[in-house]
């Protein structure tokens, strides 16, 4: 994935992130004692309310100091270390459920993903997942690529937000069939005073590796100024986010 987590700092300030999964879940069905992955579980804010669905849940991710932060909240789920692209179960499962995951996988290795989900389902298992879709986050972005083309670098986009045209084609190559899919706006507020500025510092870091330091203090002053008449509403912050929710069954 794109990123290492500052774990502590996302629990407390980006609690947006497993609040909104909450609506997600109501594309889960019920359980009924089936096995239920939770993948790219984070703090685990969202792998216990998967198992009030009644499954077994085992919370995956990849980020060991998320994992320490989730046991540590929740001692009595169970949770392991794994790679969206290549965790691999001892027995297939019923449900995959993965929420704000998969736009920071790079889009060349997208059909590798839904290929593993696939072999990690059995035959009528379901995926239910959520994440970026096309444009989300896009005023940030293209006002970031703006400041870094006028200050001579490059700004990477990191990130893979798809359209729903693009993306249930992937699911069905792999042996998915998508019955909902919806993309959607979503202006999220941000909980900090110096909403914008933590918001990147947290979720955008790569385009500032090896950066100097007062340039990216430069860049995120301009970044501000630049958003503030766009994404500053009635003293908060709020990040332009566009949501991808789909809901597929592994058909073979």
């Amino acid at each position: 994935m794109n990123i290492s987590w500052n774990a502590k700092g996302y629990a407390k300030d980006f609690g947006f992130v497993p609040k909104y999964g909450k609506d997600v879940l109501e594309l889960v069905p019920k359980g009924n004692g089936g096995i239920a992955i939770d993948l790219g579980c984070g703090g685990g804010a969202l792998t216990g309310e998967l198992g009030k669905k009644g499954y077994r849940v085992i919370g995956i991710d990849d980020s060991a100091d998320m994992l320490f932060v989730a046991r540590a909240e929740h001692p009595d789920l169970e949770f392991m270390k794994g790679n969206a692209l290549d965790f691999r179960m001892e027995a297939p499962v019923d449900l995959i459920f993965s929420n704000a995951v998969f736009h920071w996988i790079d889009a060349s290795l997208q059909e590798k993903l839904a290929v593993n989900l696939a072999a990690n389902l059995r035959q009528g298992g379901v995926l239910v997942t959520e994440f970026g879709g096309k444009g989300c986050a896009e005023l940030v972005h293209s006002t970031l690529s703006q400041i870094f083309s006028e200050m001579g670098m490059v700004y990477p986009r990191t990130f893979y937000f798809p359209t729903i045209g693009e993306y249930a084609p992937i699911l069905e190559r792999a042996g998915f069939r998508v019955e909902y899919a919806i993309l959607f706006d979503r202006p999220t507020e941000q909980k900090t005073r110096n909403g914008l500025v933590d918001w990147i510092n947290m979720f955008n870091t790569k385009p500032f590796e090896g950066v100097d330091p007062s340039a990216r203090d430069e860049i995120l002053r301009e970044a501000e100024s630049r958003l503030r008449d766009r994404l500053f509403v009635d003293g908060k912050w709020y990040i332009d986010y566009v949501r991808i929710r789909i809901r597929a069954v592994k058909e073979r």
